[in-house]
């Protein structure tokens, strides 16, 4: 039964409403000229203005306006077919219902009072099977409703219990048989698109012989997850039911790991190529999510996704402005990403003197660590990074800390009382920073630009900021804790020990 209440969820209300004052860049001009008309009724609405608003993914825009007559008559143009998909009528309230704007004439009624409840078909054999469902599963979803009290009453009695299951049992299986009937009788109409989108793929059974049956069955579901998508269909995308099991499968089914994410990511692209509409909305939701994910170096597929679409050209929905902040957004995380080898950092020492180069240090591990002395939360770490330095220094451990101090003194202070003077500490000073004396430096060969401009190099907007690199300076973890890198270590080193490569 709970399959019931997340189906009715997805199809009417599952999607946010997100409606700016303007209308929706996206959305077709209302001066559009087609062969299709959306007309309503809606009683109880007199000279009123009314928004017809379309769905792209999980979000609602508003897509055209128009006033009602003294009757509550409106008329909107239909939709291009690129453009059909999930919509709504939006009248003062607000309040609004949802239709299946296809390439048909479309006539529908309701009431002003509550729209959603009293709309009434006229005309659309789409929006006719619509809510003959919508009304199915709102009927089982009543009968339902006394049966989950059942369950959730703790003096019912285990036979009151039983019938109520057998119930809800029956009930989600008579569901299943009228989504199956449609998506049978009606296999090319947008709203059976929608219904198959949100069915989850029946996983075969496995042979008890098989040893790892889990493993088994989840590389079938991940093998057949896109099985209930038609790629060739832009509309597919004008609904929530797209935008949820395009999350779902990029958060939750596939393992977080910025490598398998960057194939699945080029896999997935492939399906939808030549379908304009699925490839930007897929493009697009890959690229903003791995750029704000909070999982360790996701930002690598962020910096794949705008080396290979949106620097090539295949972003053709962005102009040329924006698709420069992103590039540009791209090359400031170039250089921080895992599995790449650090730029080489050159600096003075902790006298100011002695220059120090991050790709001369000989160590099994380097923990490169940006921090200030000045900032309170570095303050709570730097003595963990000491115990953790302690531990895992005859491990193989070295630390190269750069003081993101823009003035020497206090960062000197603070390092030499605090006693963190065993690892490598190195920063810059107003005076090699300075035009004429950065140029020297930089065309003497005793540091680099990339070194002398080292916040930007690693994208430094906050501290501390760590990076974990192997023997080869190449970055293996970032953005972690001190307790976190112990664990990561840890981690490495039981790797090591079995012989698994890193």
């Amino acid at each position: 039964m709970k399959g019931i209440i997340q189906l009715v969820t997805l199809i009417c209300f599952g999607s946010a409403v997100s409606m700016p004052s303007g209308l929706a860049q996206n959305g077709t001009p209302a001066n559009s000229s087609l062969d299709y008309t959306i007309d309503v009724k809606i009683d109880g609405l007199v000279n009123d203005t009314v928004y017809l608003a379309h769905y792209y993914g999980n979000k609602l825009y508003y897509s055209d306006t128009t006033v009602t007559d003294d009757a509550g008559n409106l008329s909107f143009p239909g939709r291009t077919f690129e453009r059909c998909g999930k919509h709504a009528i939006v009248i003062p309230g607000p309040k609004y219902f949802e239709f299946m704007a296809v390439t048909e004439d479309i006539k529908l009624r309701t009431k002003a009072s509550d729209p959603t409840r009293f709309v009434e078909v006229i005309q659309s054999e789409e929006n006719r099977i619509f809510y003959d469902f919508l009304g199915f599963i709102q009927d089982r979803r009543k009968l339902a409703i006394p049966h989950e009290k059942v369950l959730g009453d703790s003096t019912a009695t285990d036979e009151a219990i039983a019938a109520s299951r057998d119930v809800l049992t029956s009930l989600g299986e008579e569901v299943g048989l009228e989504q199956k009937r449609i998506l049978k009788e009606y296999p090319e109409y947008l709203f059976a698109k929608y219904l198959n989108m949100v069915l989850e793929p029946e996983i075969p059974e496995v042979p008890e012989n098989i040893v790892n049956k889990q493993d088994l069955q989840y590389r079938w579901y991940r093998d057949h997850y896109w099985d209930r998508v038609d790629f060739d269909d832009p509309r597919l995308v004008h609904d929530g039911s797209f935008h949820q099991i395009l999350d779902n499968y990029w958060t939750r089914v596939l393992p977080q790991m910025p490598d398998s994410m960057i194939v699945e990511a080029t896999r997935l692209l492939s399906k939808a190529e030549g379908n304009d509409e699925m490839f930007k909305y897929i493009t697009h939701y890959i690229t903003f999510n791995s750029e704000s994910s909070k999982v360790m170096c996701m930002d690598k597929v962020f910096v794949h996704m705008i080396d290979t679409y949106y620097s090539t050209g295949k972003a053709i929905w962005m102009d040329n402005a924006q698709i420069q902040k992103v590039v540009d957004r791209a090359n400031e995380l170039r250089d921080s990403q895992c599995g790449s080898v650090i730029p080489n950092i050159i600096l003075p020492g902790l006298d100011q003197k002695t220059w120090i180069s991050l790709h001369d240090v000989k160590a099994k591990y380097t923990a490169v660590l940006i921090w200030e002395s000045t900032c309170g939360h570095c303050k709570k770490e730097m003595p963990v990074y000491k115990e953790l330095y302690e531990k895992w220094a005859p491990k193989g451990l070295e630390i190269f800390a750069i003081g993101n101090d823009f003035e020497p003194e206090p960062w000197q202070k603070f390092v030499n009382e605090k006693g963190y003077t065993d690892w490598i500490n190195v920063s810059d000073n107003p005076l090699i920073n300075a035009q004429d004396s950065a140029s020297v430096l930089i065309y003497s060969g005793i540091t680099t630009l990339k070194s002398l401009n080292f916040r930007t190099t690693f994208d430094v907007f906050a501290t501390p900021k760590v990076f974990l690199l192997d023997e080869n300076k190449k970055i293996v973890a970032k953005q972690i804790g001190a307790e976190q890198m112990g664990e990561i270590l840890g981690k490495l080193e039981d790797m090591e020990k079995r012989g698994i490569p890193y």
